[in-house]
């Protein structure tokens, strides 16, 4: 205890006198955690008082579509809130950085899910009108329930709860388009089966059907009929779909995949994304919505949260990789705009690389690669040393293991 009082003097007297000091260097979860809360705060402080939509700075592409701006708020906290409630669900720490920033950010959030469908608040949610958008983030809202339904859904007031149940069966009359789109019907479905509510089990047969139909090969689906080489694998549908599968088994739904299976497809390509990430720690610009930055690792966060890690990958090797991704993309200047939002752009901001359907609220996808917050300090994941990732090991003449196609096609 006194030697923690020395140090903070200490640290507070070279703050004084303009010298930079620190105790002793950020580990990887600290880096992770005080990011995630850079991240989430300006959104959730805000609409917890439902002052979102009159503070947000907001920016849309250059290219923008001309759909209704207002989507753009439920894209920021349905986003958000797909990745941070694991995290929100952990046992408070008294005396923690951590923790008083876990426990803020949980306050804040419940009181926005309540303002989110509440008609008398300012920040109610874009829930009815002609854009078919609000079908997306509608379902990372139901899937952010599903990932921490104790510390989230069962924490809501029954009014709020049925009117969450009301809004979300009220995007029924909105036709998903014919590619990961099904995944969003699907994923307001089940989670509306989760809770006993009654749900339209031929969504769900078609989107889960449809889905192993488009899976490819080797850890990849098709995003519809053609292949795309973009990070939606990651994105959207190995996520969505084993979380699906997973309600629907639950319920004794019969399906014609089982999560078990979607999940060894989701863990190879796991094995490929890890090998994406280069020496330095950076990995390819590629395809659309690349603006979304660090959510191009979701399926190498869902799997340390909730699955493992792929054979021959480490938990110390895929958070070290992670670990030198974020602070890489998140150490250029222009991430965040004047009032802490994050910004278009992929390390920086660069609008010209919006998507036409791209707002600065589309990109807290980025949120979604902090599931392994959800997991407490002791766990493997974070305890474990740090190693080389599998690109370090490779272009430096260690050996590494050897890759090969894997089908999975049943």
């Amino acid at each position: 205890m006194k030697k923690n009082r020395l140090m903070a003097l200490l640290a507070g007297l070279c703050l004084w006198a303009g010298w930079s000091w620190a105790a002793e260097p950020a580990n990887d979860r600290q880096v992770w955690a005080e990011m995630c809360y850079k991240i989430a705060r300006p959104v959730l402080e805000n609409m917890s008082k439902g002052e979102l939509q009159k503070n947000m700075q907001m920016e849309f592409s250059p290219t923008w579509d001309g759909r209704d701006k207002r989507v753009a708020y439920m894209e920021t906290f349905g986003r958000l809130m797909a990745g941070i409630t694991p995290w929100l669900a952990l046992p408070d720490e008294e005396g923690t950085e951590e923790g008083r920033m876990r426990k803020q950010l949980r306050e804040w959030a419940l009181l926005s899910y309540k303002n989110a469908v509440d008609p008398a608040s300012p920040d109610y949610l874009l829930w009815k009108g002609t854009s078919s958008q609000t079908l997306v983030d509608a379902a990372y809202l139901a899937e952010s329930f599903l990932r921490a339904p104790e510390a989230t859904w069962a924490k809501l007031d029954p009014e709020t709860q049925a009117r969450y149940v009301a809004c979300f069966k009220g995007l029924r009359t909105i036709r998903p388009a014919y590619n990961n789109w099904l995944l969003f019907r699907a994923m307001i479905e089940a989670f509306l089966f989760s809770i006993d509510e009654e749900a339209d089990e031929y969504v769900l047969t078609v989107a889960t059907n449809k889905i192993n139909e488009w899976y490819l090969s080797d850890g990849f689906y098709s995003d519809g009929p053609e292949f795309a080489f973009d990070y939606y694998n990651s994105f959207v549908m190995h996520p969505m779909y084993i979380e699906v599968l997973e309600v629907l088994e639950a319920k004794k739904f019969w399906t014609m995949v089982s999560s078990e299976l979607a999940i060894k497809r989701m863990q190879r390509f796991n094995t490929i994304l890890e090998r994406l990430i280069s020496p330095e720690g950076t990995f390819p610009a590629v395809g659309r919505s690349i603006t979304y930055r660090m959510g191009v690792f979701q399926t190498l966060a869902l799997a340390a949260w909730k699955y493992g890690m792929p054979e021959n990958i480490s938990n110390g090797q895929v958070r070290a990789a992670l670990t030198k991704v974020m602070q890489n993309m998140f150490a250029v200047e222009g991430n965040f705009n004047e009032k802490g939002y994050l910004a278009l752009g992929f390390a920086g901001h660069q609008p010209n690389l919006a998507n036409y359907y791209t707002n600065n609220g589309s990109l807290y996808m980025t949120s979604l690669v902090y599931l392994p917050l959800g997991l407490p300090a002791s766990h493997p994941f974070w305890t474990d040393p740090a190693e080389p990732w599998t690109s370090q090991k490779a272009w430096s003449g260690q050996q590494f293991p050897i890759d090969g196609h894997v089908s999975l096609r049943k």
